[in-house]
């Protein structure tokens, strides 16, 4: 039977499902005494719109089985202990009064700490319950499966059900969403609302400001694959995402500032199209005649602007993007909104399922792939070639999915050219290129629309 506790579904089960029992039985020899509840959080891939929600714009994702699960015992000393069922993460303790979060150190429990801080701050709890807790993981890590937003989410949700309060799935994904910045990376919205809202058997079209999820019902006939890169890329230890968000944000303020608007308010290249009342397709013209395809420097944006150096680095840029010297500002522009349309007409070749809607979908995901490669230049050598690979084989549609730098693709592929289709890719790609341990960490498969998260206690 399913109850809904503060529009998050919890599952009473009276016979726990054999992965959970494991979880059980490793975490009563951890800490010698049981879990009280087990919360899930899903990971995701993105269909396409990459690198656009923290533009302000929609995104089009689906969660996939893939996920974190933690199980948790509330305990009465304000201690928090985390530890994980793979033994190369190490164990974790810290006061549940005193959260402090190392941005110069991506580890996995500073991902778990970001979501009981947001918890804990947006309450305002100055007693928080301690916590014994043990997570297990199935999302490859740093693969563009947004692993890192599910841990952050699943913390998030742990520390409310720990703490005896309630909130919507909205919230929770706005809440979950600001406090993944508390490890410096400055991204939209996309993982943590996908984590929560998602629905088994439909993608979302997400949007922002304010938060909504729309179902979109992919096409029959077609399997979407996950194809892992094997090519790790961490956003928080990079600054390669940050960078791109700084881009975009300096587009926005030199595109306002060039159509006599108020530069200083505008932060996303979103607000700009608003402000204008203009068809994205107005947009793409307007970035071609206000920016040029060469490089910016600090003191040419600076001049456009009319402020100092010193104003630039503290009043716009993020901490670590202060010491970059040149910004992309047209191909960033180029890119965002482009790919803002790309997401719109994709949701409506699926609400409208024309015969030929698969040809169509998947001309939209190359033609996302060739602008996340050339205008936002976050694709690398091994996700281009299995980008490659996997049109080769029958893939109507590929392309990079995640902040990219490595991770994953998705490709769109017709159900009776499947089996064929993993075989050829695995031997073409993974026999040939990687270790043989890859394929057997999940690298390589179809997946479907699951669930967003779940609290699950034992009946």
């Amino acid at each position: 039977p399913l109850s809904f506790y503060p529009n998050i579904f919890i599952l009473k089960v009276s016979n726990l499902p054999f992965r959970l029992l494991k979880l059980k039985e490793m975490f009563v020899s951890k800490f010698g005494s049981a879990p009280k509840f087990y919360v899930r959080a899903p990971g995701r891939v993105n269909l396409i719109g990459e690198h656009i929600d923290y533009c302000g714009y929609a995104v089009l994702p689906m969660a996939i089985e893939q996920d974190i699960l933690i199980a948790v015992e509330p305990v009465k000393t304000q201690v928090v202990q985390l530890a994980n069922t793979n033994s190369s993460y190490l164990d974790f303790s810290t006061s549940a009064n005193n959260i402090e979060i190392n941005k110069t150190k991506p580890l996995w429990h500073n991902y778990f700490l970001c979501g009981l801080k947001g918890i804990q701050e947006h309450f305002g709890l100055n007693n928080p319950t301690g916590m014994n807790c043990l997570l297990d993981g199935t999302i490859p890590p740093s693969s563009g499966l947004s692993s890192s937003s599910a841990l952050v989410c699943c913390a998030g949700l742990v520390t409310l059900r720990a703490n005896g309060k309630t909130l919507s799935k909205v919230e929770l994904a706005e809440i979950c969403s600001k406090s993944e910045r508390y490890i410096g990376t400055e991204g939209g919205g996309m993982d943590q609302s996908i984590s929560f809202l998602a629905e088994e058997g439909t993608a979302k079209l997400i949007e922002f400001s304010p938060l909504r999820a729309t179902d979109v019902r992919l096409p029959s006939g077609a399997a979407f694959v996950i194809a892992n890169s094997c090519v790790e890329m961490n956003k928080a230890a990079t600054s390669h995402y940050n960078i791109r968000v700084m881009e975009c944000r300096l587009a926005t303020k030199l595109l306002s500032k060039s159509k006599g608007l108020d530069w200083k308010k505008m932060l996303k290249l979103q607000d700009v199209q608003v402000k204008l009342g203009v068809s994205l397709e107005e947009m793409l013209t307007i970035v071609e005649e206000v920016f040029h395809p060469e490089p910016y420097s600090t003191e040419e944006i600076c001049k456009c602007l009319g402020i100092s150096l010193e104003e630039l680095r503290t009043q716009i840029l993020s901490q670590n993007t202060q010491d970059v010297s040149t910004f992309k500002l047209y191909q960033r522009a180029k890119h965002v909104y482009g790919e803002a349309a790309r997401v719109l007409e994709f949701k409506k070749i699926c609400d409208e399922a024309p015969a030929n809607a698969i040809q169509l979908l998947g001309e939209l995901m190359n033609q996302s792939h060739i602008s996340c490669k050339e205008m936002y230049e976050c694709s690398c050598p091994e996700l281009d070639r299995l980008v490659d690979i996997c049109l080769q084989f029958g893939a109507i549609g590929s392309r990079l999915t995640g902040a990219g730098w490595g991770g994953c693709t998705v490709s769109m592929v017709p159900t009776d050219k499947l089996n064929n289709f993993l075989k050829n890719v695995e031997k073409a790609y993974y026999q040939t290129n990687v270790q043989s341990s890859a394929l057997e960490n999940n690298s390589l498969f179809a997946t479907k629309p699951g669930r967003g998260a779940l609290v699950f206690v034992e009946a």
